[in-house]
């Protein structure tokens, strides 16, 4: 069965857009999407899905959400190939105690990702930032509320796309390793 990841926009920060994981998971679940598996509690999943359509899942999930619980967030989901893909088109390689501050934005239409070229005169030395085919990269090397270009990502300029930081990408891309099947979930929050 093909893989997806979802990343959901805005959720879990401060007091709106309250999506506890447990719940989340119950969702996806209940519609059809198997071998569900959170992580951390700021909307991320890889399940499987019969489907192929990427779209149609973000489509789907995004309606849930708002019948459910009454939440509109934007909703990105990514095959695991296209996940796997953003990864690998990284051309900025952050060192281990730079995951924090490295961000990987991505959007559920590839114009999205694109759009965030208007960062680019934001951008000063010693950051940087890069626009893929699949995702956009931004190191933020003095710190992510210290970059102009980080402060836009998360704000307006960012609007059409979510934003993971590299160790969070990193722990769902192991999550797609062995055709994405845990043993155990990493998010056993209630």
């Amino acid at each position: 069965m093909p893989r997806f990841v979802v990343l959901l926009r805005g959720v879990n920060v401060g007091k709106s857009n309250r999506v506890p994981m447990a719940e989340f998971r119950s969702l996806l679940e209940a519609k059809g999407f198997t071998e569900v598996r959170t992580l951390l509690n700021s909307g991320n999943a890889v399940f499987g899905g019969a489907a192929r359509s990427a779209g149609a899942h973000a489509k789907t999930i995004g309606a849930s959400l708002n019948e459910r619980l009454g939440l509109t967030v934007q909703v990105v989901v990514k095959s695991s190939s296209e996940f796997l893909a953003a990864v690998a088109e990284n051309t900025v390689a952050p060192a281990e105690e730079d995951h924090s501050r490295f961000l990987v934005a991505f959007g559920q239409r590839r114009q999205a990702v694109q759009d965030l070229s208007v960062l680019l005169p934001m951008i000063r030395a010693p950051e940087q930032f890069a626009i893929g085919s699949h995702a956009a990269y931004l190191h933020c090397a003095g710190g992510i509320l210290e970059s102009k270009a980080g402060t836009a990502l998360l704000g307006k300029p960012g609007r059409g796309v979510t934003t993971r930081n590299w160790a969070t990408v990193l722990k769902l891309k192991a999550m797609l390793g062995d055709g994405g099947r845990l043993t155990t979930d990493p998010d056993p929050q209630p």
